[in-house]
């Protein structure tokens, strides 16, 4: 694979801002909303911009890593342990570990690039019990 490079703020400048996120809105709704950076077999570079609340999600193929570009986000992280809930703004990085479920509650709006390895599995409900 040849290196690449890709300029984010020109990647997000002509998506809109995904409003109103809830975690039952489909995943085909949220199209157009983030970019890919970068891309392999294994992993996707994305970016993009919500308001309002995730559904659950989790990697079982690896660590994702969340960094907060603009705004602010507040990331729950379930683990063995039990929920940690983290308090990101602009230039705060975080690691989700392969498996947990994890959810983003971004009220006032967010702007997130992800490192996310596929598949993505999603829960609407309450907290996931597996």
């Amino acid at each position: 694979m040849k290196p690449t490079a890709a300029n984010i703020v020109d990647a997000i400048a002509p998506l809109e801002p995904f409003r109103n996120r809830r975690p039952d809105t489909p995943e085909t709704d949220l199209d157009g909303t983030f970019a890919t950076l970068a891309a392999t077999e294994k992993v996707g570079l994305f970016a993009g911009s919500f308001d309002g609340e995730s559904a659950w999600e989790r990697h079982r193929n690896g660590d994702e890593l969340v960094h907060v570009l603009k705004g602010e986000t507040r990331l729950t992280i379930i683990t063995d342990e039990g929920p940690t809930e983290l308090n990101m703004t602009a230039g705060v990085v975080a690691m989700v570990p392969q498996g947990c479920w994890h959810k983003f509650y971004a009220p006032t709006g967010v702007t997130v690039m992800t490192m996310t390895p596929g598949p993505t599995d999603h829960d609407a409900g309450d907290i996931p019990s597996d």
